[in-house]
């Protein structure tokens, strides 16, 4: 299979030179040329998280030299599982991605990409840097899954005092071949940095760049498998689509499940809750896209104003106009968050991280509305890693899980960095600010 840009001005691409390169040679980001269909019947029952991945991801590997590789790629970054239970609310279940090394969902995509990223760099003579803006999750989920790779140096840009202090802790506790910066701005200006440094060819021949964001294709398949497990076993039970509540900024964790259902498997309606960054709940209201600043909120790995995977969105669908007429988006505010993770604790014993808060408070609205179907709501982080928001309104100390304890054991120092695209240039060649 190969990958063509967003933008379409780029030369069309293997799966391998997509992966490496990250961003498109004209800024846009990578896409199926054409979207593989698969139905369940293709998948055999009984298989396990890693293996469904396999299965599903087989046709994008078609052709590419990590083909041969796919089984075991899969086997290292699915490693721990993605439970799918039911909730005291009727006829809701949760998706619960956050098992993985640092207790959130990007752990897959990020291991999942370490693993392409090994084999396809084994013979490589010069080091490759990986690029991450983060809003809090993504960065330590990529750290982790590329410390003390060979060959492989990380810069992490987060928003200064945006972050939670477990995320900040996490996102400077590796060392090593990782760095974590810490940007005086928004996830935005982060954003912005990585995309400038990816884009600049001079750059580039000096520092050779790779992303580890959403915008990666790497980062952005392996996030298609829970979806496609979940709907699976849900379809074996039922004989009903799954319909899903995703909480999302970036777009990315989104995108995925809506590339599920363009394969043709029973994904059903995908909802998306977003925070008060409410630059899709706009849109989908019937103003034109625009990206704005972000603004900071308690859920704040979703504190994104402009998502860069938009422009996989509007691809899917074939434009703007045709992408607001196939989805849903809406906003919750702060006050709200803190009320649904305050009296679920109380009325059911669930705990909830902010940003899966969101999306259960868009499915109590579907409730009030009369929506009496089925619901996945998608669990994308464990509450420990919010103590400072979540243990004051559910009255009591949450388990820390034993990887995310041992991260927070360690020291921990990130390097202050302003939002300025020549500042990081200059710390990517020579190691420091200028």
């Amino acid at each position: 299979m190969r990958f063509v840009s967003t933008r379409g001005n780029a030369p069309a691409a293997t799966l391998s030179d997509a992966i490496n390169a990250g961003l498109a040679p004209d800024g846009g980001l990578y896409v199926p040329e054409n979207m593989p269909h698969l139905s369940p019947d293709d998948f055999p029952q009984g298989l396990s998280l890693a293996q469904t991945a396999a299965y599903l991801l087989a046709p994008f590997f078609a052709g590419d030299a990590l083909a041969p590789e796919l089984k075991a790629i899969c086997a290292e970054a699915f490693a721990f599982d993605a439970p799918h239970r039911a909730l005291a609310m009727p006829g809701a279940h949760v998706l619960e991605l956050f098992h993985g090394p640092t207790a959130a969902f990007k752990d897959f995509g990020a291991r999942f990409l370490a693993a392409c990223m090994r084999r396809l760099r084994a013979d490589a003579t010069r080091p490759l840097t990986i690029l991450v803006a983060t809003s809090g999750d993504t960065g330590a989920a990529v750290g982790a899954a590329f410390h003390r790779v060979p060959g492989m140096r990380v810069a992490i840009l987060y928003p200064d005092h945006r972050v939670s202090p477990r995320q900040a802790h996490q996102l400077g506790s590796f060392g090593d071949n990782v760095d974590a910066l810490r940007v005086a701005g928004s996830f935005d200006d982060c954003q912005r940095m990585v995309k400038a440094a990816l884009g600049d060819r001079q750059l580039q021949a000096d520092v050779p760049m790779s992303s580890a964001n959403s915008i990666s294709l790497g980062r952005l398949l392996p996030q298609m498998a829970y979806y496609a497990h979940a709907a699976l076993n849900h379809w074996r039970r039922t004989h009903d689509a799954l319909n899903v509540m995703v909480p999302t900024g970036n777009l990315g964790n989104a995108v995925a499940c809506l590339w599920v259902r363009a394969m043709g498997l029973p994904v059903g309606e995908v909802m998306f809750a977003c925070n008060a960054n409410d630059t899709l709940p706009q849109f989908y209201a019937g103003a034109p896209y625009r990206g704005r600043d972000a603004i900071a909120t308690i859920a704040n790995a979703m504190d994104v104003g402009a998502p860069s995977n938009f422009e996989r969105l509007a691809h899917l669908f074939g434009g703007e106009d045709a992408a607001r007429a196939n989805g849903h988006a809406q906003s919750v505010d702060d006050a709200e968050i803190r009320d649904v993770v305050r009296r679920h604790a109380l009325s059911d014993g669930e705990i909830y991280c902010p940003h899966t808060a969101t999306a259960i408070r868009v499915l109590e609205r579907q409730r009030l509305a009369g929506d009496h179907r089925a619901w996945t709501v998608v669990a994308t982080a464990h509450p420990a890693k919010f103590d400072t928001i979540v243990e004051p309104l559910v009255g009591r100390p949450i388990r820390v899980p034993d990887a995310l304890g041992a991260m927070l054991d360690r020291p921990a120092y990130a390097a202050p960095m302003a939002a300025d695209h020549g500042v990081f240039h200059h710390w990517l060649r020579h190691g420091r600010a200028a």
